[in-house]
């Protein structure tokens, strides 16, 4: 299994950018495919971005398409989610996760393998 930590969560106004990392430890890290999920309060978790083990597809939920964007860093053992014109309904907390083959689509929360601590994003009106 991968283990996963992300970093660069915090407070934004409505219309601002932050960008999530996740480092990743594990020498089979070109195996996995990468997703982001969050998890607003009181609602379900539910997918967010995916990325495929070599980098070159990637796959969004409607709600974030043509703001966010997910890579990944493979000498690095890194993902990244650049999000950019963020709204309130973004608030959350978000998850870095892993599959192992996965093809980087939309998977379940019941078909990630590994996942992250956590952290806070909160996008202020």
């Amino acid at each position: 299994q991968v283990q996963l930590v992300e970093s660069g969560g915090g407070l934004v106004q409505a219309g601002g950018s932050l960008r999530l990392s996740c480092a990743a430890s594990g020498r089979t890290f070109t195996r996995y495919a990468l997703y982001w999920f969050r998890q607003a309060s009181g609602k379900e978790r539910e997918f967010v971005a995916g990325i495929n083990s070599s980098g070159d597809r990637t796959y969004y939920a409607d709600s974030v398409k043509g703001r966010f964007t997910i890579s990944r860093d493979n000498t690095k053992s890194a993902v990244s989610l650049q999000m950019n014109s963020l709204k309130p309904e973004d608030t959350a907390v978000y998850y870095c996760a892993a599959r192992l083959y996965g093809g980087g689509y939309y998977v379940s929360v019941a078909g990630v393998g590994s996942w992250g601590q956590g952290t806070q994003v909160t996008v202020s009106a």
